[in-house]
């Protein structure tokens, strides 16, 4: 994930090939664009990674269609499995639950609980995605809720974890507590940092500011700072995100999505005038022409497609989140994601962290429905 993809994209499938296979599920129906963007994104990955093995879920006759135009309807690592249903955008999470039990996101997932996918990918209806992977999966040991976790940019050129991102909208301190100790043991496990810095995102750093939800939860992660169960670093602000002052980000999924949401229209808007004012003139055109590697690195850097693909972290099963719009290269860098967290045994990394991090109180108490 993050600069490891990066890095293993470089090396290239000369360097996948000495590894055992990645079997890994796609939900090719999810998403604003389904099999036009999910399949073509699932035949260039694997272009790139030869010890990868795809279960493309979905109507038959419209991942087949989309495979024939890649010329990719025979290919050895791919397999098709067909399903009848969809989970639409807008679908009642009721509708996606218990009506819909041959959708192309339940069979994505469940080739996950079965043991014959690693990871799974949807780029579905959120909540849909979280409630059927809760309910299919299950959490891990001490888990309350499941949190989305994703990665923004920073001036360190280095990733920011951020989460929650959406899944809990209403939280209680134990809850963001659980967050941390979650996040930690993902960055300790991918970044291979022993103890990543864990900020509490806060409308000031002082420790009198914030909400009371905010307030208690700096206490019980100063706590466990004090007995050497995470490394928090203490109130961070919404500009520490991109400055790179800590490793991790925690806040409530209201308050997440909303900042990610900001963040990608900002993404976008800066890109946006860029291009616009260096076409606005010719003085402007030959200046972007001599500037264009330049250019093109900023580009890339700000691209927020390049960090889609968000874990839905706390489950005893990989599942990955793509934004439900996003292009086949967007999509393409989700399956990236999943496929580095089940390469690198993310989910067992993690189970062992968090068994050794969480609380033994929480770790016996009963989860919530």
């Amino acid at each position: 994930m993050s600069h490891a993809a990066d890095r293993y994209s470089r090396n290239g499938a000369a360097h996948a090939a000495t590894n055992m296979a990645i079997k890994l599920s796609i939900d090719c129906m999810g998403g604003d664009h389904g099999p036009s963007v999910t399949v073509p994104a699932s035949v260039a990955f694997l272009h790139r990674e030869a010890s990868v093995e795809l279960i493309l879920v979905g109507r038959e006759s419209a991942v087949r269609a989309e495979l024939d135009k890649l010329g990719a309807s025979n290919h050895p690592r791919i397999t098709v499995v067909h399903t009848t249903e969809v989970v639409e955008m807008d679908d009642p999470l009721e509708t996606a639950l218990r009506r819909k039990k041959d959708s192309s996101m339940r069979v994505a997932i469940t080739q996950v609980k079965d043991g014959h996918a690693q990871a799974c990918v949807s780029a579905g209806n959120t909540g849909a995605l979280m409630a059927l992977s809760r309910y299919l999966l299950k959490t891990i040991a001490g888990v309350n809720r499941p949190a989305i976790c994703t990665i923004l940019p920073n001036q360190k050129d280095g990733p920011t974890y951020v989460l929650d991102l959406g899944a809990n909208v209403d939280c209680e301190p134990h809850h963001l507590h659980q967050f941390a100790l979650m996040g930690s043991a993902l960055v300790s496990a991918v970044e291979g940092r022993a103890r990543p810095t864990v900020g509490l995102l806060n409308v000031g750093e002082e420790d009198i500011k914030g909400n009371e939800l905010v307030k208690q939860t700096a206490e019980l992660l100063r706590a466990d700072h004090q007995k050497g169960l995470i490394n928090f670093y203490g109130n961070v602000e919404g500009n520490d995100i991109f400055e790179g002052t800590t490793d991790i980000v925690v806040c409530d999924g209201f308050v997440g999505n909303v900042t990610l949401k900001a963040a990608e229209g900002l993404g976008r808007l800066i890109k946006g005038v860029l291009v616009s004012e260096l076409k606005h003139g010719w003085l402007d055109m030959l200046g972007a022409l001599l500037a264009r590697r330049a250019l093109k690195r900023i580009s890339q850097r700000l691209n927020p497609s390049r960090y889609n693909g968000a874990s839905l972290l706390g489950l005893r099963g990989l599942v990955f989140k793509s934004h439900g719009g996003e292009s086949a290269y967007g999509f393409e860098w989700a399956i990236r994601r999943a496929f580095e967290a089940a390469r690198r045994d993310v989910l067992a990394r993690i189970e062992t962290s968090i068994a050794e991090l969480m609380p033994v109180e929480a770790q016996t108490g009963v989860t919530e429905k």
